[in-house]
């Protein structure tokens, strides 16, 4: 397992205070399916409408789903659409008694006209904003301050989402990264678009786009930017804002971490389905804040921000990305062509994904020696009793035990390659012990199946995973189909079982 794998395996929850632009998404669905009859412009028949955290507070949701404490600190109006936005964040578990109410302004409101023609996918339309570009008073700004360094013992990182709202005032950053810097808080900066960085001198870390840090830079170039043209927009604003680190994020050709005295790093990203960029942005920003949080090194925490942005462009409209689904991408990258072994680490984060989106885990067990087509059957018939089949098979050694020094013909790494090639299995784990009691006890399945030749009470792990209310499935056997048949009609002496005796200790239920 790489580092970052092995960091996220051990992910501890972290506290963040998230500063910015906070907002409330409307999003209103309707039937887009003729055309006005006073103008060519389609009519919305509106069917519904949802109300959600936007902006900073969309950073907020980011770094709960990764497992973070959150507090948020920002303005609101005094209306509507900041109880809205204060009611939705709280239920979510955010802090916001660092939401200041300034009168004088709207709530930001985003309000989206999403469409479907022909109850096809929803496509957005249009969009309507509601908000002031007024920068802060002095005193809501000193408000702000105050509250922040009220908070700021507890946190552990802090992150600046700017949307050039007016919140983010040269003072409120720059009071912000100088408190924090004195607190030993490293600040993470989504910046806005803008010609002047200084405001967010002395940050950790800044992530503008490309288009973000030629404006700033005024470093400009046309079509595919050189990797030499890349390096200089990163080193300039390393240099000029004085940064511990850059992070260029580029699109479909992954991120440049840029640190303070070191030659730049390019960081991946795997080719996905983009179906809405929205958000990623700010779940980027909520993954590398997160995982500095937890120690991770700063290559291997842009490699966590990319994959957690990656998945949601792969989503419409903005949805946090949870800590287990960034874990099972990894893994899945790191895995690439590795076929279906797995740690246990690596399993519970995928049986985690099974679970929370409503599926059911089989789990089976056995040597799998010499695979024939009683195997397949079983294997077969014990993917049909749910959505995720782990087969556990023996080591070497306790095969031996169980049936003599003539076993296995096939060792345990080769058992595993055919086992990976079957279509229904999704996972393969092997297993030291007598019996897979443990490792049914720490999976939980579902369902419990084993072949008919066992009877009740030598199904192993069968009164634990009733006890909670799973299934056992007893598949039956295929007539001459078994490993010791296969041998001998082969003329195989390893057909000859010789047990070392005590049979039981391998086959009794005693969960």
């Amino acid at each position: 397992m790489d580092s970052l794998l092995e960091h996220v395996a051990h992910w501890k929850p972290f506290t963040a205070l998230v500063v910015g632009d906070f907002m409330l998404d409307q999003l209103v669905y309707g039937d887009a399916e003729r055309l006005s009859a006073d103008a060519p412009v389609p009519i919305l028949h509106v069917s519904s409408r949802e109300d959600r955290p936007g902006g900073s507070a969309n950073v907020c949701l980011d770094l709960t789903a990764l497992k973070g404490n959150v507090i948020a600190l920002g303005v609101t109006g005094n209306d509507d659409a900041a109880r809205a936005l204060r009611d939705s964040l709280s239920s979510q578990g955010v802090d916001v008694s660092g939401l200041v109410v300034d009168p004088s302004r709207p709530t930001t409101v985003k309000q989206n006209l999403i469409g479907k023609a022909q109850a096809r996918h929803p496509q957005k339309m249009f969009r309507v904003d509601y908000e002031s570009r007024a920068p802060l008073s002095p005193k809501v700004v000193a408000d702000l301050l105050a509250k922040f360094e009220h908070a700021l013992p507890a946190v552990d990182v802090v992150c600046i989402e700017d949307y050039d709202k007016g919140v983010c005032t040269p003072e409120l950053c720059q009071g912000v990264i100088n408190a924090a810097r004195r607190a030993g808080k490293p600040v993470f900066v989504d910046p806005a678009r803008l010609s002047d960085y200084s405001k967010y001198r002395g940050a950790a870390a800044i992530t503008p786009n490309r288009t973000e840090a030629e404006t700033a830079t005024e470093l400009r170039t046309h079509g595919e930017a050189s990797p030499e043209h890349n390096r200089a927009l990163a080193e300039k604003l390393l240099r000029d804002c004085s940064l511990d680190a850059v992070v260029l994020t580029l699109d479909r050709h992954g991120a440049l971490l840029q640190e303070k005295c070191a030659e730049p790093i390019s960081v991946p990203t795997i080719a996905r389905q983009v179906y809405d960029v929205t958000g990623a942005g700010d779940m980027f920003l909520a993954g590398l804040a997160a995982a500095r949080a937890n120690a991770i090194g700063w290559a291997d925490a842009v490699r966590f921000a990319n994959a957690a942005a990656g998945l949601e462009v792969e989503v419409f409209g903005v949805q946090p990305i949870p800590l287990e689904k960034v874990h099972l991408s990894l893994l899945s990258i790191a895995r690439t062509g590795g076929g279906k072994l797995r740690t246990m680490r690596e399993l519970l984060v995928e049986v985690a994904d099974v679970k929370r989106r409503g599926g059911k885990v089989v789990f089976t067990n056995g040597c799998f020696d010499v695979l024939h087509a009683g195997h397949v059957w079983l294997l077969d018939q014990a993917k049909k009793e749910g959505d995720y089949l782990i087969v556990a098979t023996n080591t070497d050694e306790k095969i031996r035990q169980f049936k003599g020094e003539n076993r296995p013909v096939n060792c345990a790494a080769d058992r595993v390659t055919v086992l990976s090639g079957l279509a229904s299995v999704d996972a393969v784990i092997v297993f030291d012990e007598d019996t897979p009691t443990e490792s049914i006890t720490t999976i939980k399945p579902d369902v419990l199946v084993k072949g008919g030749e066992y009877s009740p009470d030598q199904v192993v792990g069968a009164k634990f995973v009733q006890s909670y209310g799973g299934r056992i499935v007893r598949v039956p056997m295929l007539d001459g189909q078994s490993s010791t048949q296969v041998l001998t009609r082969l003329g195989d002496p390893r057909a000859n079982v010789v047990s070392p005796g005590d049979r039981d200790r391998f086959v009794a239920d005693r969960s």
